[in-house]
């Protein structure tokens, strides 16, 4: 069942996307779930765990912050110690998107029963279903190519080398700043946060991560009532669950904007990659969403169903024994003052 006042989810996007538009700043999609984890051939590889038991997850998603409570709990009558992982979104590299300093940006932070924990950032890099990261890595470039670094690097590679990453569109040409040539890199970074974690035997523990979403969106236009018969529009509505009524309340906003300050708003994205919580013993015990809007007069919307209003900027979704099958996708359109 759709909910009138809210927001979809529940499908990840492949790629970050950036954009600005009234003061809005886009840049891509955000998070993710616990799960069990160990490192395979290609790098880190999830896993199910049949021993451990997630009992309790609430989940905060602001475009501020993301914070997640869980309750695990160790079926077992032995320690458990593993590696649990944290999968991030894919970011793919393009000259229109800026790519986001997820080891800075995301200010990740996790406690087990209060204490700090340890965390590392894996990250590996692909190209057309090939990973590249050794080759990468061999050729002094960084995987997250960003900014002037970047470029710098790939004009310190031997000229074959660089001829051979632009024959297979590895790197494009951006150009020259007129003091330094400029490069684009069209790869996959794949990141995940990972721990080491102990869970005692026939004990449960609490682990809390808390981070700085990497937000998306884009300047208005696209949700106007001229745009609604494109396939982009109707792919965005399936996937953020945009119903009649909020679109009847985007266009009551938009008939009170002046017609030379139109479009007068713009769209921010928050994503959660949800389906990972399924991969504990048997469905999460007691799940509990809370999306806040921030600014009362924004508009939200995303999937889910039992939607119920806690206040003038919050959202709250309660499921008992539940096992995510989509991601979350949260949708905020923001209004110029």
């Amino acid at each position: 069942m759709r909910q009138a006042i809210v927001v979809n989810a529940l499908r990840p996007l492949s790629r970050l996307v950036l954009a600005a538009g009234l003061t809005l700043l886009a840049a891509a999609p955000v998070r993710a779930n616990d799960s069990e984890a160990a490192f395979g051939i290609g790098g880190l590889t999830l896993l199910r765990s049949e021993a451990i038991r997630l009992d309790q997850e609430e989940l905060f998603i602001s475009r501020e912050q993301v914070r997640v409570n869980y309750v695990f709990t160790n079926l077992t009558d032995r320690d458990i110690e593993t590696v649990v992982a944290f999968p991030l979104p894919d970011v793919v590299h393009s000259p229109a998107a800026r790519t986001p300093d997820l080891a800075r940006e995301l200010e990740f932070h996790t406690t087990v029963d209060g204490q700090p924990m340890r965390l590392d950032l894996v990250q590996r890099a692909s190209f057309k279903g090939q990973d590249i990261t050794a080759r990468l890595q061999g050729l002094g470039l960084p995987l997250a190519a960003m900014g002037d670094g970047f470029s710098a690097a790939v004009n310190r590679l031997a000229p074959a080398a660089r001829a051979a990453l632009l024959r297979e569109e590895l790197i494009l040409d951006g150009g020259h700043d007129g003091r330094n040539h400029l490069w684009d890199a069209l790869w996959t970074v794949h990141t995940t946060v990972t721990r080491r974690q102990t869970f005692p035997a026939s004990r449960s523990i609490r682990v809390e991560h808390r981070y700085r979403p990497v937000i998306g969106g884009r300047v208005g236009g696209a949700l106007d009532p001229d745009q609604r018969r494109t396939a982009e529009f109707r792919e965005q509505r399936q996937r953020q669950c945009i119903d009649d009524a909020f679109l009847a309340g985007l266009d009551r906003r938009r008939a009170a904007i002046r017609p030379e300050a139109r479009p007068g708003y713009g769209e921010v994205w928050v994503q959660y990659v949800l389906r990972s919580g399924a991969n504990w013993a048997g469905p999460i015990g007691d799940f509990r969403l809370v999306v806040d809007k921030g600014n009362p007069r924004s508009l939200v919307s995303f999937c889910a169903t039992g939607v119920r209003r806690l206040d003038d900027r919050r959202f709250e979704v309660r499921y008992r024994n539940f096992t995510p099958d989509q991601d979350l996708d949260i949708l905020i359109v923001d209004f110029a003052p």
